[in-house]
């Protein structure tokens, strides 16, 4: 079956690094669009970037541009999400998530949640300052 399994959270101080890693099986993950969801308590659930079936599009939201970085490796069927100066605010349990629509309706529709078709169970990041 379809299945979703993210890693590499943990707690950090404040300006660290950290690479998460979502490892994909049940389909052709070569085929669709791959995203990094965030939702921390209380707070309503954020994208966070996201990357086209080929790897040639990346997106993300503006909160984390030009800190975060997401790349696929279709072989290994695994999409990543390398964390760079991270801070207080990125405190949340990550979540990675599969959109198997149309490929073409992707930079639309990529900030929109309910457009996914898979979710994995999350994995918790959490910056001390």
């Amino acid at each position: 079956q379809v299945q979703l399994v993210e890693s590499g959270g943990g707690l950090v101080q404040a300006g660290a690094s950290l690479k998460l890693s979502c490892a994909a099986s049940g389909w052709t993950f070569s085929n669709y669009a791959m995203a990094w969801f965030r939702q921390a308590p209380g707070k309503e659930r954020e994208f966070v970037a996201g990357i086209s079936w080929s790897g040639g599009s990346t997106y993300y939201g503006d909160s984390v541009k030009g800190r975060f970085t997401i790349d696929r490796d279709n072989v290994k069927s695994t999409v990543y999400l390398q964390m760079n100066s991270l801070k207080p605010e990125d405190t949340a349990l990550y979540y990675c998530a599969c959109f198997m629509g149309y490929s073409g309706n992707y930079y639309k529709l990529k900030e929109k949640g309910e457009e996914y078709d898979y979710w994995g169970q999350g994995t918790q990041v959490t910056v001390s300052s």
